[in-house]
């Protein structure tokens, strides 16, 4: 995929994350794997399910997303990265 279409789909599944009242800098993916580490039931088995492909996508999600993987390399820069 392209980047711009990567960084639409983030966006998007960012926002669905905010409306369901979650943080609005985390996707779906990476809170449910934050919610399975904190014991709490999610949609991580459904989301890895979704994405069969990649192994543990929840899981690498928030590795990311704790890396910061997604924020542009200005920011990440100013962030010590």
């Amino acid at each position: 995929m392209t980047t711009y279409v990567m960084k639409v789909l983030i966006a998007v599944d960012q926002l669905a994350n905010a409306v369901r009242g979650g943080h609005p800098d985390e996707t779906l993916s990476a809170a449910a794997h934050r919610r399975h580490l904190e014991g709490r039931s999610g949609w991580r088995n459904l989301i890895n399910g979704l994405f069969f492909w990649q192994g543990d996508h929840c899981l690498d999600a928030h590795i990311n997303e704790m890396a910061r993987k997604h924020l542009p390399k200005t920011y990440a820069k100013e962030a010590g990265q």
